[in-house]
Order: C-alpha cells, then sequence, then structure tokens
C-alpha cells in the first residue's frame, strides 16, 4: 500500500556514482558527491521515496542520528531541485492521457486534473478547417478537454485564439500563427490583450523577418500580412503541416498549464534571455527549423514590474531583451566591427523616426564593453524620448549620476577663466596617467586636460580636454567626479574614445554618427562636428562591482580597484552634486518610458533652472 506523503516526482532517473549520486528529472537535477555511503544510503530510501512512505521512514530514525541527519541532507537537496512531490501517486479525478504529465510536472497534480477536468477549450479561427485550427484542437482534445470550434470572420487568415473556460468565468486566452515565414504563440492572457498582443506581434516580425528567412533581407511587409494557414508557404514539400502540428501543439501545451495552474512553459528552461515575470513569446520558424521563446516587448508594458537592475549583468540582460531583433524596441549595443583597442568601442542605431536624423548611429567607448554597450543604450534610449533633458539610468542611482553630471558640466562650463586645481592632485591618478597617454602618445593627438573645481567648498570637479591646433581648440572630452583624478581619468578616456570613434566611423559605411551628452561615451558626428556634455562618467561603476567578487590584490591602476574605488564615492559625490543643482525629477510618462520602467530603468528629467 502507497502512502500519500512526499514523494519522489515521477519520472525522476536515477544514477549512482562511486562516490555519489546524480538525480535528473523534468523540472530539476542535482549531483550529490563525496561519500562512497551514498549510493548504499539510496538503496534503503528509493523504495519509501518512490512510494510516499518517506515520512513513514523518518519516523522510525532517531532525531539528531547520524542516518536520519544524512537522509534529512538528502531530501532537502531534492526538495531545492524539485524532485520530490506531495499527494496520492495518480491524479484524482484521472484526466485520463494527462496523468503522468500532471505527476510528473505539477507540485500537487489531483488539483492541476481536477482544474483540467472542470475546463472546456474554444478553438477561434476565420478557417475552422485550417491546418493549424485543427492541429491544436486535436492536442486539447488529448489533454482531455472538450473543444468546440468558433468561426470568427474578423481574425486574420492563419491567425487562431484558443480559449480555456472554467466553471467560475475566467477564460485563459492564447494566440498563434502559422509562419509567414515566422510562426508565434504568445503567452496567456484576457481575451483583450492576446488581440492586441498578436496585432502588435505580427506587425513587428513582418518590419523584422528572421535572417536567412524568405524576407529575411529585412524589406518588411505590411503590417499584420500574416500568410493563410492553408499556405504552406514558399517550400514546394509541403512543411506547413510539420509546422503547424508543432505549433498548434505548443500553443496547447501552453493553454493546458495555464488552465491546470501549471507553471508556463517558457519558465520550464534556463535561458537566460528571457527576464522573469514578464511574457514570452514563442517564435518558430519554417526553414531552417527552430524554435524559442523570446521576451514580449510592448508595445505598452504588461505582466510585473521588474525591480531596479543591482548589479550590471542584470542592466544587460534587460538591455538585450529590449534590442531583441525581433521582439525589441530600442537596439541592442554590440562592438560590431570597431576596433576594441586602444579603448572598447560599442554601437547601435538610434531610432530613425526620433534621433538626430534617420540611421544615426551612435558609438561610445568605457574601460569595459560591457560599460560601453550599457551607456550607448542609454543614449539611444534618451534620444527616442525625444525630450531634452531626459536621462536614462539602469537604476534610481545610474540614472541620478547621469543627470547630476551632465548638469554639473552645465552650471559649470568649460572652466574658461577658472583657477585650474594644483596639477599634482590629479597627475599621479594611474587610470588619468594611462588614459592621457594613450591620448598624446599612442594616438598622437595634440592636447590639453583643465580639471577645475565646479563650485566653492564643494568636492566636485570638472575636467576638460581640449584638442590643440593652429586653428585654435576644440572639446575632445569632458567629465564630472568626486576627486581631481578620477575628472582627469574620465576625461582623457572621454577624448580616447572620441578620437577612437571618429576615426572608426570615418572609415565604415555607416551614413552618421549621432552626437550624445556623455563623457565616458564620447562620440562624432562627421557631418555637424562633436557637440561634448559631460554626462556619464563613472555613474555605472557601481552597478559593475557589485555582485562582482572582491580582488583584492589589485593595485588602484587596475579597472577593476578603480571602479570599485569610484563606486565608493558615488554617494558622497551625489550628494554634493545636488546641493548645487538640485534633484532631477522623475520624467512624464508615455509609451516608452512606461516601458523602460516596466523593465526596471529610471528615467528622469536633469534639473534644467539656472544657477
Amino acid at each position: 500500500m502507497t502512502g500519500t506523503g512526499r514523494r519522489l516526482r515521477p519520472g525522476t532517473a536515477v544514477t549512482p556514482l562511486r562516490d555519489g549520486l546524480h538525480l535528473r528529472g523534468r523540472r530539476g537535477s542535482v549531483t550529490l558527491e563525496g561519500s562512497a555511503a551514498l549510493p548504499v544510503l539510496w538503496r534503503s530510501l528509493e523504495q519509501p521515496l518512490r512510494s510516499g512512505g518517506l515520512d513513514a521512514l523518518l519516523d522510525r530514525l532517531e532525531p539528531g542520528s547520524p542516518v536520519r541527519t544524512a537522509v534529512e541532507a538528502v531530501v532537502a537537496q531534492l526538495e531545492a531541485h524539485d524532485l520530490l512531490v506531495t499527494g496520492p501517486p495518480r491524479p484524482a479525478p484521472d484526466p485520463g492521457p494527462v496523468g503522468p504529465w500532471l505527476a510528473v510536472s505539477a507540485d500537487r497534480p489531483a488539483v492541476a486534473a481536477a482544474a483540467l477536468a472542470a475546463t472546456r477549450a474554444e478553438v477561434v479561427a476565420a478557417t475552422v478547417d485550417a491546418p493549424l485550427a485543427r492541429a491544436a484542437g486535436r492536442a486539447l482534445e488529448q489533454g482531455g478537454l472538450p473543444v468546440t470550434y468558433t468561426r470568427d470572420a474578423d481574425l486574420p487568415e492563419g491567425r487562431i485564439h484558443l480559449r480555456a473556460h472554467d466553471p467560475d468565468g475566467v477564460t485563459h486566452t492564447l494566440a498563434a500563427a502559422l509562419p509567414a515565414p515566422t510562426g508565434y504563440v504568445t503567452s496567456p492572457d484576457t481575451t483583450s490583450a492576446t488581440a492586441a498582443t498578436a496585432t502588435a506581434l505580427e506587425a513587428r516580425l513582418a518590419a523584422r523577418p528572421a535572417p536567412g528567412t524568405p524576407g529575411g533581407d529585412h524589406t518588411g511587409r505590411p503590417a499584420g500580412a500574416v500568410r493563410s494557414g492553408t499556405d504552406p508557404g514558399p517550400d514546394p514539400s509541403g512543411g506547413a503541416g510539420a509546422t503547424a502540428a508543432l505549433l498548434g501543439g505548443a500553443a496547447a501545451h501552453r493553454l493546458l498549464c495555464a488552465a491546470a495552474g501549471l507553471p508556463d512553459p517558457a519558465d520550464e528552461g534556463d535561458d537566460d534571455r528571457l527576464l522573469p515575470g514578464l511574457p514570452a513569446v514563442l517564435l518558430v520558424d519554417a526553414r531552417p527549423p527552430r524554435a524559442e521563446y523570446r521576451t514580449w516587448v510592448g508595445p505598452r508594458p504588461r505582466g510585473a514590474v521588474l525591480a531596479p537592475a543591482t548589479t550590471l549583468r542584470e542592466a544587460l540582460r534587460r538591455v538585450a531583451a529590449l534590442g531583441d531583433e525581433r521582439c525589441g524596441v530600442l537596439p541592442d549595443p554590440g562592438p560590431a566591427d570597431l576596433p576594441q583597442l586602444p579603448v572598447p568601442l560599442a554601437s547601435c542605431t538610434a531610432p530613425g523616426t526620433v534621433a538626430h536624423r534617420p540611421g544615426a548611429t551612435v558609438i561610445g567607448g568605457a574601460p569595459r564593453l560591457d560599460l560601453a554597450r550599457l551607456e550607448v543604450f542609454c543614449v539611444a534610449a534618451e534620444l527616442a524620448l525625444g525630450r531634452p533633458g531626459s536621462t536614462v539610468g539602469a537604476n534610481p542611482g545610474h540614472a541620478r549620476g547621469r543627470a547630476l553630471r551632465a548638469e554639473v558640466a552645465r552650471r559649470a562650463g568649460t572652466g574658461a577663466g577658472r583657477t585650474p586645481v594644483d596639477p599634482e592632485l590629479w597627475s599621479g591618478h594611474p587610470q588619468a596617467r594611462h588614459w592621457w597617454t594613450t591620448l598624446t602618445d599612442r594616438l598622437a593627438v595634440p592636447a590639453r586636460l583643465h580639471v577645475f573645481r565646479a563650485a566653492p567648498g564643494e568636492e566636485v570637479y570638472r575636467a576638460v580636454v581640449h584638442r590643440t591646433g593652429p586653428d585654435g581648440s576644440t572639446p575632445l572630452g569632458d567629465a564630472v567626479e568626486a576627486t581631481p583624478g578620477d575628472a582627469a581619468a574620465c576625461a582623457a578616456l572621454s577624448a580616447v574614445a572620441a578620437v577612437s570613434a571618429a576615426a572608426a566611423s570615418t572609415a565604415s559605411t555607416a551614413a552618421t554618427v549621432a552626437a550624445a551628452s556623455t563623457a565616458v561615451t564620447a562620440v562624432t558626428d562627421p557631418a555637424a562636428g562633436r557637440t561634448p556634455a559631460a554626462g556619464a562618467g563613472a555613474a555605472a561603476a557601481g552597478l559593475a562591482v557589485e555582485g562582482a567578487p572582491a580582488v583584492v590584490w589589485e593595485e588602484p591602476g587596475w579597472t577593476g580597484r578603480w571602479l570599485a574605488d569610484t563606486a565608493g564615492r558615488e554617494g558622497a559625490f551625489q550628494a554634493a552634486a545636488l546641493r548645487l543643482t538640485g534633484p532631477p525629477r522623475p520624467a512624464p510618462d508615455g509609451e516608452l518610458a512606461s516601458l523602460l520602467r516596466a523593465f526596471g530603468f529610471t528615467v528622469l528629467n536633469r534639473p534644467q533652472e539656472a544657477p
């Protein structure tokens, strides 16, 4: 007779090792190593675990004994890796063919089975006999749901809506469509939200077909142009039948999970690109065959609002989602074919409708490529917002640091007529020395560096680099930081990035390079010349060092140590800068600003009052 307590999740496979065990299930796996006694212990545990007699076994073991301690340690690992389930060995009532699936997948199989038993499904399509509609209906019937077919002439040909109705009046709805050339399955939602998501997704996929697919040269089709579900596309072999079966099964699977209260299939894998709490869409390409989930971005935010990022890695995951080539709304900066020496460079094409000119390209540099990617993204997002003074940051501290640096620079000016600080206070800074030598010796740029205090009595300094020549001097790089050395280092780095970006953009076939208001991300515009202003500086240093292991032997001249030191000074710097400028204000809500905030970004307006 079997018990109803904790049991090993059905389908879990166990491989004994010489000094341990490896257990793997559908939703988790764990390797336990370190003792030859583990395989022996498992032989005594396996039967109680598979039959539901674990708790009875524990009751027979003396509390605190070595055996019970070992058993509890193994059980704790099984629970942590989702390899235990509570309840009877089979769901009741048993929904037929989905019973084994629920036993493997559900935390409470009986509850999930009861929910499915009370659910009815509906397939809605313009043509209910189309391959996709029939494939989805068959998959739902095999899942134990009664299925009805409803004709809706207003739906585009090739798209279906699947609905699951429960007795309480709750309806889960999702949409699916055959490739045009890319098919999709949306995440479950309300009926109206599903229709809006499907329409927006079709428009986006039509404008950005996958590379290598028909139309993948990015020659867009009209928005909403979805090929008929009966049309196999240009594949003469009629591959739409297999694709319809795949899409129909995937759509039915997502709907069954929603109706049964199971996790969405998009959340089951270990895809680091997907952001938890935000909806994901399944994209399916017929040729070459490919299916993958991607975070769905907008057009208006839906789902949980993400907390602000605390690490650079977190921030860049969100940048990648917002800049996804198929579903994103902003560019995802990368190194492209830009040189990475003497300074790492990243670039992206700013949104053409709101940038300085269509097709403008933003190029920027930083001590590390990941920092350059984040800074270039923030600049591109600010251009896309289209409001002067807009500042974007990965979290409130990052956005505030960027805004305050830009505002202090605007008020302090270039330092003409101001007394410079003693060069002894900054010339020995290892990073300042490195970047200044790179600029003047390696790149052979004639330049001068002016460092001054932004306001009397405050530890806020501005550094400005000018290129010198027979026709006078032109601004080349600048920064606002907490110490003269940090300001000189960031300004020299900005100048190196500006020179490298100008050389790269001149050599490339890109049309233009838009000017951006930032220090670390120095950009140039061959058509209009550079318009520099201080901005990011070391504002992202805190993101870069948070969560990164400390390397105690690093000397101050190394980038990691410098970032850690500047991050430690950021709080005092921002307090001093706030006394000079006043606080930045939250930017007004808009479609893009709301979307950025939903992804955890902070959107501010810089203080614009005259000093």
